[in-house]
């Protein structure tokens, strides 16, 4: 039996939705593992997407106050993941940096089994399956940070 477009819409948004919680209550209980509050992850997450940001702009892409801002680069900064440096473009402000050894050496391995499922249920999948997939998840960010 073919589901409508409705039905299968509504079952796509229902599965996100609880994807998003799965991931975010696996994030948290990594956090935990490493005495990190629950959003420190997510901005070792952006950095590593993004790059090196200032304090600022991880307010803007977080939506958090400058206060909590500093207080999540404190904790991640006492843990060895991110250190400040100085913007070399304007020595006035403070460029946050991953540590890219520290995550890989401290957080990756508690990754590692999520990412070896994820790997196997991609492996199960077409490539214009995937291209489809890349594609929807594309979308989806874009319009999450719109």
């Amino acid at each position: 039996m073919t589901s409508s477009r409705e039905e299968l819409t509504g079952e796509i948004q229902q599965r996100m939705i609880r994807l998003i919680a799965e991931v975010v209550l696996f994030n948290h209980a990594i956090s935990a593992k490493v005495g990190l509050g629950a959003s420190d992850s997510q901005f070792m997450t952006l950095l590593r997407t993004y790059g090196p940001l200032t304090p600022r702009q991880l307010t803007e892409h977080t939506g958090l106050t400058s206060g909590t801002v500093t207080g999540v680069i404190d904790r991640l900064e006492a843990h060895g993941f991110v250190t400040r440096q100085a913007d070399p473009a304007d020595r006035r402000k403070v460029v946050v940096t991953p540590s890219l050894e520290a995550i890989n050496e401290q957080l990756a391995p508690l990754y590692a089994d999520q990412g070896n499922r994820l790997a196997g249920v991609l492996a199960t999948r077409t490539v214009e399956e995937l291209e489809t997939i890349a594609a929807f998840l594309n979308d989806s960010v874009a319009e999450a940070r719109s």
